[in-house]
């Protein structure tokens, strides 16, 4: 699967886990250089607290359309290590 936004190749992985809809890539399918530290944070009952980051893609920064869980409950620990996208980024096959 592939993560885009903005003309830009943001991950590629064969390795997903999808959960609730969401495909959750590996941290290392990322292209880090346009990830941007965010303050961002939400809760989700059953998986933690969810951290975010912005993408930066030509200029254009796109607020908090990348999450993780740093520390994921037990019952989300198949997503320990792995970012999502939402916000305009396509994911597609």
């Amino acid at each position: 699967m592939k993560a885009m936004w903005n003309g830009a190749l943001i991950a590629e992985s064969n390795d997903i886990v999808t959960v609730e809809g969401n495909a959750y890539f590996p941290e290392a399918s990322v292209d880090k250089a346009l990830l941007k530290p965010s303050s961002h944070t939400s809760v989700c009952p059953w998986k933690g607290t969810a951290s975010y980051y912005s993408l930066d893609v030509g200029g254009k920064v796109n607020d908090n359309a990348v999450w993780y869980y740093p520390t994921p409950k037990e019952a989300a620990a198949n997503i320990k290590g792995r970012v999502a996208f939402w916000k305009g980024v396509t994911v597609s096959a």
